[in-house]
């Protein structure tokens, strides 16, 4: 095949064929902008200070860097002392970062694994002991227990990756991620590379104090590429969201489908809700257990279920493709979360749709979201018939309608509680 007119190639850098190998397995052959620019800079040594939003591709570019970077080295350490850190805020961020380096890597020797909060952690903890780990993906916490135990030893980590490193501040992470890179050699002793979603002052200040000589580099703009994202928004009342949430999903019979709420338990009563009408659904949210919540992610992103109703646990560092709708149930209070939920679709260059409801509450966080994108949103009134009437569910989903929703109101009228904003 011949190159395109503008187009880099994974074949232009100088790339261990080994690793060139996994990037044909996954059928790569243009880089993105954020890989076209990160890519010469993290394979000639140099630190880097990378932004671009998720699903931009820039996990292959750290994930490629290392890999050359250790194929290099032929020192294998002992269990228990990885030569590559990756730090992400979330734990199904740093399943999904091994999840693309075992792919990545599949030719080569190198191992990896993810270590984090939720899973046993004498089982977790013997296995590193045990085996020898190349390239440890960690959250802040459960990571800093370990080096705390014994477990792992970082004296020998030639690479540190922090990813999402604006959300890690934002959780509140800064000072777990300074015990662990006390741990490391010194700044000018590896390689550090940052990546993030918007680089604020906060973000800069870390760069300064934690990288050497870094080369920053921004990909697209501060916030998601709208060209590829249809958005619209419905003028809505309370008592018509579910009413309209329920003619989408039954308007559009395939695609996935993900729905966003800002509080646990307004989910979990639309998730129950959805399935009193015959929509089967998978709920996510942090009270889900983590074993659950890992499977329901594989079974959405294998499409055997194509209706996910989630919090913004599922808002960043989620990765699957060909979700046709997002569906921000209700606004979210931060600006930046809106920009997140909806980078859930139209990923990597992908069209994609994202549909908002503003009632009679929501409407007020339009201002200071359309402030933070830069541009005013389409908002509209409903189509006649996405105002359909519902149909009436069977006899025992009344029953489990009923249960689900008495807690919330003792309104006669159950079709005007699906969940509200509160």
């Amino acid at each position: 095949m011949d190159p395109l007119p503008g187009k880099t190639r994974f074949h232009d850098f100088s790339i261990d064929r080994r690793v060139m190998q996994g990037i044909a397995d996954q059928e790569f052959r243009y880089c993105t902008p954020i890989q076209e620019q990160g890519l010469p800079i993290v394979l000639n040594g140099r630190d880097l200070i990378g932004r671009a939003q998720t699903g931009t591709g820039k996990t292959a570019v750290f994930l490629i860097g290392i890999f050359c970077r250790l194929l290099q080295d032929q020192e294998r350490p002992p269990p228990g002392h990885p030569r590559a850190l990756i730090i992400a805020p979330t734990r199904e961020l740093v399943l999904q970062i091994v999840k693309d380096g075992r792919t990545l890597g599949a030719h080569t020797p190198l191992k990896m694994v993810a270590v984090y909060g939720g899973s046993d952690v004498k089982t977790q903890g013997e296995a590193l002991r045990q085996q020898r780990f190349d390239v440890v993906a960690a959250t802040p916490g459960r990571l800093l227990d370990y080096l705390r135990r014994g477990v792992l030893a970082l004296d020998r980590c030639t690479t540190l990756v922090l990813d999402e490193a604006d959300r890690m501040l934002d959780m509140g992470f800064l000072p777990d991620v300074r015990r662990i890179l006390a741990h490391l050699p010194g700044s000018e002793k590896r390689q550090t590379l940052l990546f993030s979603a918007t680089i604020s002052d906060d973000v800069r200040r870390l760069a300064d104090r934690w990288c050497h000589r870094p080369v920053y580099q921004e990909a697209g703009e501060q916030s998601v590429s709208v060209e590829k994202i249809e958005q619209r928004v419905y003028l809505t009342t309370s008592e018509e969201k579910f009413t309209l949430l329920y003619n989408l999903i039954k308007g559009r019979d395939h695609g996935r489908i993900l729905i966003f709420e800002n509080m646990k338990s307004d989910a979990a009563a639309l998730a129950a809700r959805l399935r009193t009408y015959g929509i089967d659904n998978l709920l996510l949210t942090g009270d889900v257990p983590q074993t659950k919540r890992l499977s329901r992610l594989e079974a959405f992103r294998a499409g055997g279920d194509r209706i996910m109703v989630a919090t913004d646990v599922a808002g960043r560092g989620i990765h699957v493709d060909d979700i046709v709708y997002v569906v921000n149930y209700t606004l979210p209070d931060e600006p930046e979360n809106y920009v997140h939920r909806i980078g859930r679709t139209g990923r990597a260059g992908a069209a994609g749709v994202a549909v908002s409801f503003a009632c009679e509450r929501g409407a007020f966080a339009i201002p200071d979201i359309e402030a933070f994108i830069g541009r005013p949103l389409p908002c509209t009134e409903p189509e006649v018939d996405m105002l359909a009437p519902l149909p009436e569910p069977s006899m025992a989903e009344k029953k489990g309608s009923r249960r689900s929703n008495r807690p919330r109101s003792g309104r006669k009228n159950r079709q005007s509680r699906p969940g509200s904003s509160r």
